[in-house]
């Protein structure tokens, strides 16, 4: 497969860029010829992106290899997204975090790539290193789909607020819609997220390695990401606390999550992301 391992990081990216490009240009511009443009650049890097990670093998217990791996569902995400809802200016707030990903993958600490596809550590011993590793990837899916909504909640008050004529500027969900899609993304994350640390912490005790490990920023930025993901579930079912500060709380639980994806964890070698 020598043509497809000249297949890059750069070749997605730049596509991901181009397509962004065309986005923003639809802004000034609404016309069906960028709307094409923007959608098969898109898909070519998406295209170009799935081939990088077949060949590849980026690990998911790397930070560089999860944040490959999450570009690429936000991607998909991205193609659905602008599928359907195809006068909704979806890729103006998509392509930009799935751009941003790629960059931290390219300078976060790990293994860009691995010696066997992640999903070989189905197999033997690593294969609840694996599983918690695939539970928290994805949560964090679903943590950055409520990010991706509560930007838009936010953009779209400001909108509001603002009087922006009907039919001008950036075309929007609406704010019922955009606070659905934020809730349905935590309820989805939540749950996942507290299996996965559950099942990490299992391996960690069978390893014997907790006590050493337990500090690690990793482990304590997971944690804090629970923390905070229990609060605002408390908040938002307990205390019914307005759709705004959800959204500003869902918010910083992204940036936690990025803390979290973003450094070494203790007990790499052993298969847990």
């Amino acid at each position: 497969m020598p043509p497809l391992e000249r297949v890059t990081v750069f070749c997605f990216a730049a596509s991901y860029g181009l397509a962004l490009v065309a986005e923003l240009a639809r802004l000034l511009q609404p016309r069906l010829i960028l709307r094409v443009l923007s959608m098969v650049l898109g898909t070519a890097g998406l295209f170009a992106h799935f081939i990088y990670l077949v060949v590849h093998a980026p690990s998911l217990a790397s930070s560089s290899g999860s944040m490959l791996f999450l570009a690429f569902v936000l991607a998909v995400f991205w193609l659905y997204g602008s599928l359907h809802h195809a006068k909704v200016a979806w890729g103006v707030f998509v392509l930009p975090l799935v751009l941003g990903l790629i960059g931290l993958g390219l300078i976060a600490p790990g293994r860009p790539g691995g010696d066997e596809p992640f999903w070989a550590s189905a197999r033997g011993p690593k294969f609840w290193g694996m599983t918690h590793g695939l539970l928290i990837f994805l949560a964090a899916v679903g943590i950055c789909i409520g990010f991706l909504a509560s930007v838009m909640y936010f953009v779209q008050i400001y909108r509001l607020r603002s009087k922006t004529m009907p039919g001008q500027g950036l075309k929007m969900l609406s704010l019922e819609r955009l606070e659905r899609m934020n809730r349905r993304a935590i309820l989805w994350a939540f749950p996942l997220l507290t299996l996965g640390l559950i099942v990490g912490l299992g391996v960690s005790i069978q390893l014997g390695e907790l006590s050493q490990g337990w500090r690690s920023p990793k482990i304590l930025s997971a944690l804090g990401l629970w923390v905070v993901f229990a609060i605002l579930i408390y908040l938002r079912y307990g205390a019914h606390i307005r759709p705004r500060r959800v959204a500003l709380m869902t918010i910083v639980a992204f940036a936690v999550l990025l803390l979290a994806l973003g450094t070494a964890h203790p007990f790499l070698d052993e298969g847990a992301p």
